[in-house]
C-alpha cells in the first residue's frame, strides 16, 4: 500500500486511512504485506510518491514477487500510466496490477451488487471511471508493428473503444431511468406511511440494527459495504407503524462517479421523513466518519430532516464503564444535528444494551411525524 503524509494529512490520519484501505483490501479478498508512506506537500504528479521512494517500492515488489499495489488516493490517468510502465516494463506481460482506492471500491461494489439496479449503477460508474484511462490499455499494440507511422491502428482501437464505452454509458443511463420510473411508482404506493432511513459510515452496524428493529434477516457481516441495495421493512413500535430502510454505507474518498450513479438508490434517504444516523462509537475516528456522512448527505441534497443519532458498539469501548457511556451531542461537528439531546442514544446492538430506549425515542419521533402529516389523526396516538 502507498500513502502520503502532507500538511493537511498528518501521520495519524494517514495511518487511519491506510487501515481503512487494508480493510477494503480484506473485503476484496487481498492481503497486505507492507506499507510505504512518504512525507510530501502533495502527491507527485508523475508517480504519486517521489522518485526515490517509488524505486524502493519497485524493488520490493520485484524481490517479493508482489502482484498488486494499492494506492490510497485516486490516481490520474498519467500517474496510472507511469506506475504501470514502472512496475511492468514488459507490457506484453503485465504481472503487477495497480489499483487506487476508487478502483478497489468499484471492484467491491461490482462483486456485491445483487439487484438489477445496483449492478447497472456499478457498471455505469466503472465505465465513467475507465473512459479517461483508456490510453494505457492499447499501448501494447505499438509493439505489433515497427517503423514510422505504424501507430495508427492502435489509435483507431482506442477511439473505437471510447465510442463503445460512451454508447454503453448511454444505454446504462437509459436503463437506470427506466428502473427509477418503476421505483417511483412503488414509492408512491407506500407514500402514506412514515419512512425512516438508516444512514451512516460503512460497517457501523446499520444492517444489524435493521435486523433487531424489524425482526428480519438482512445480510450483516463485519466487512465494508456488506449492503448495497436498499432494503425496506415494515416496523411497528408502540402501535406506531413505519417503513424502515437500510441503505449503502458511506466512506471517505468515495468515487464521484459512484455517488452520482447511486443517487437513485439513495432516493430512499432523500424521501424519508426521519434519518437514523448510526455511528461506530468504538472507532477512534468516529467524529470524522460522522462528518463524512453529513457532507455526503449534503451533496445529495438531504437537509432539514429530523435525525436520531445512534452511537453503536459501546460494548467495544474498554476504557468507558457501562454507567459512563454518555456522549456529547456533537452539535459543533454535525451540520444536520439537532441540539435536542432526546435525539441521541447510545446502544450495543450485539448485547442489546440501550435498545429499549432507542425504540422509545424512535417511536416518539415517528409519532411526531404522523401528527405533522395527519394532524386529524393525532388522538389515535
Amino acid at each position: 500500500m502507498l500513502g502520503i503524509i502532507s500538511p493537511s494529512h498528518d501521520e495519524s490520519l494517514c495511518n487511519e486511512h491506510l487501515d481503512e484501505l487494508e480493510f477494503l483490501a480484506k473485503t476484496a479478498g487481498a492481503s497486505i504485506s507492507k506499507r510505504f508512506v512518504q512525507r510530501l506537500p502533495g502527491p507527485d504528479s508523475r508517480t504519486y510518491l517521489g522518485s526515490g521512494k517509488i524505486r524502493e517500492v519497485e524493488e520490493y515488489v520485484r524481490m517479493e514477487q508482489i502482484d498488486l499495489v494499492l494506492v490510497d488516493d485516486e490516481l490520474s490517468p498519467a500517474q496510472l500510466r507511469n506506475l504501470e510502465w514502472l512496475f511492468n516494463p514488459d507490457l506484453l506481460e503485465a504481472r503487477v496490477k495497480i489499483l487506487d482506492r476508487s478502483t478497489l471500491i468499484l471492484d467491491i461494489f461490482a462483486s456485491r451488487a445483487q439487484s438489477a439496479q445496483s449492478r447497472t449503477q456499478v457498471e455505469l460508474a466503472q465505465h465513467e471511471y475507465l473512459l479517461p484511462r483508456l490510453t494505457r490499455m492499447w499501448t501494447h499494440l505499438s509493439k505489433q508493428k515497427g517503423g514510422i507511422g505504424m501507430k495508427g491502428p492502435g489509435e483507431k482501437e482506442i477511439e473505437t473503444d471510447r465510442r463503445n464505452i460512451r454508447y454503453r454509458i448511454t444505454l446504462l443511463k437509459e436503463k437506470l431511468e427506466e428502473i427509477e420510473r418503476q421505483h417511483i411508482t412503488q414509492r408512491k404506493n407506500r407514500g402514506k406511511i412514515i419512512r425512516v432511513a438508516l444512514v451512516g459510515y460503512t460497517n457501523v452496524g446499520k444492517s444489524s440494527l435493521m435486523n433487531d428493529l424489524s425482526k428480519s434477516e438482512v445480510l450483516a457481516e463485519n466487512l465494508l459495504f456488506a449492503t448495497l441495495d436498499a432494503t425496506v421493512r415494515k416496523v411497528v413500535i408502540d402501535y406506531t407503524p413505519f417503513l424502515l430502510s437500510d441503505t449503502v454505507g458511506f466512506i471517505r474518498k468515495l468515487p464521484h462517479h459512484l455517488i452520482e450513479s447511486f443517487k437513485s438508490t439513495l432516493d430512499e434517504v432523500r424521501e424519508s421523513d426521519i434519518l437514523v444516523h448510526v455511528v461506530d462509537a468504538s472507532h477512534p475516528g468516529h467524529i470524522a466518519q460522522m462528518n463524512v456522512v453529513t457532507q455526503t448527505l449534503h451533496d445529495l441534497g438531504v437537509r432539514d430532516k429530523p435525525i436520531l443519532i445512534v452511537y453503536n458498539k459501546i460494548d467495544l469501548i474498554p476504557s468507558v464503564q457501562e454507567s459512563e457511556k454518555e456522549w456529547p451531542d456533537g452539535s459543533d461537528t454535525q451540520l444536520l444535528q439537532s441540539p435536542d439531546s432526546d435525539a441521541i442514544v447510545s446502544v450495543s446492538v450485539r448485547n442489546r444494551t440501550g435498545m429499549d430506549l432507542l425504540r422509545a425515542k424512535l417511536a416518539r419521533m415517528v409519532k411526531e411525524a404522523w401528527i405533522i402529516r395527519y394532524p386529524h389523526q393525532h388522538d389515535f396516538y
